[in-house]
């Protein structure tokens, strides 16, 4: 059942990607510019999924466990570290000059776009080797309870 949720929750995540413009990179660099042809479209897409967001989280708030899983899984890390900062970086650098992120890429393949396939394969490529050079961070206590 986990499965056919996760499956059913990832369809409709990539179908809103692509019925909002998110997997259009153009239009994605184009709501980066902000000092030159600042394209704001993309905001009424971000406002969108906030407003259908915030209650849904109002409405979990009260539970102690999520339905199909014995725990809430949270980040219980609240410190900037330079890894975190640096990632972030990378992110915002290559989501502005590719005008992809990943969720909208893999969104994307479907269209067969051979650059976004080139994206994609970098992307994976990245994890990699990130997993392979880095140091493991610490655990910091696991997953935090639910409220």
């Amino acid at each position: 059942m986990k499965a056919v949720i996760a499956l059913f929750a990832g369809t409709l995540f990539g179908a809103g990607l692509v019925v909002g413009g998110m997997t259009d990179p153009a239009r994605v660099i184009g709501f980066l510019d902000l000092a030159g042809a600042w394209d704001p479209s993309l905001a009424f897409v971000m406002g969108a999924a906030i407003c259908v967001t915030l209650p849904t989280f109002q409405l979990l708030e009260g539970r102690s466990r999520p339905l199909l899983d014995d725990r809430f899984y949270l980040p219980t890390r609240r410190d900037l570290d330079p890894q975190l900062i640096g990632g972030a970086v990378l992110f915002g650098v290559g989501w502005g000059l590719a005008g992809l992120c990943p969720g909208p890429a893999i969104a994307n393949l479907w269209t067969g776009n051979p650059q976004v396939l080139a994206f994609v394969v970098a992307m994976i490529a990245g994890m990699w080797l990130r997993n392979r050079v880095a140091t493991p961070p610490a655990v910091t206590g696991g997953a935090a309870p639910a409220r």
